[in-house]
């Protein structure tokens, strides 16, 4: 009778516990969610402040949109072997009407991405989780810079279509 007995009472004695541990930690109904996040500070705010002072750049401007010819396939290397291959496809943000302008110099804008994302390899952008947020931006941020270097202010922005790596 008493071995029949004793998973009940754990039972009662674990519930019991279970319950008074979720009030104890019940959040407080006096708490906003909009004055606390849960989840901290945003490590993004920085580029979310940047992108809204890009978004008050002046509306009457439109844009069209050049698909870079091929893809660029950039070599992760350690140590002395290529560890993995990504791959990585770009199309330009650029003003209306300079699509021509774009395609006259692709050639140059072709080597000047792939210098940077060379680079953007060699300080391990391409390893682990490459296609986090952060990894994304900083490597988008270099894209732009590179182009903007020879393409001036007819780039507006540069989009990732696609990304992958392939582990040898």
């Amino acid at each position: 009778m008493l071995k029949k007995l004793i998973p009940v009472l754990l039972i009662l004695v674990f519930s019991g516990a279970g319950i008074a541990a979720g009030l104890m930690l019940k959040p407080d109904p006096d708490v906003k969610l909009a004055d606390h996040d849960p989840c901290g500070e945003d490590p993004n705010a920085e580029a979310e402040n940047a992108e809204e002072k890009e978004a008050s750049k002046p509306e009457n401007v439109s844009f069209e949109y050049v698909k870079l010819s091929n893809q660029f396939i950039v070599p992760v290397i350690k140590g002395d072997l290529v560890k993995s291959v990504a791959v990585v496809a770009l199309s330009l943000e650029v003003a209306e009407g300079a699509k021509d302008k774009v395609y006259a110099v692709e050639p140059k804008v072709r080597d000047v991405f792939l210098q940077a994302l060379f680079d953007h390899a060699s300080l391990g952008g391409f390893d682990g989780a490459f296609a986090t947020t952060e990894n994304l931006l900083r490597m988008r941020r270099s894209l732009k810079e590179a182009g903007t270097a020879v393409l001036g202010d007819i780039l507006n922005d540069v989009l990732v279509t696609d990304i992958a790596r392939q582990d040898n």
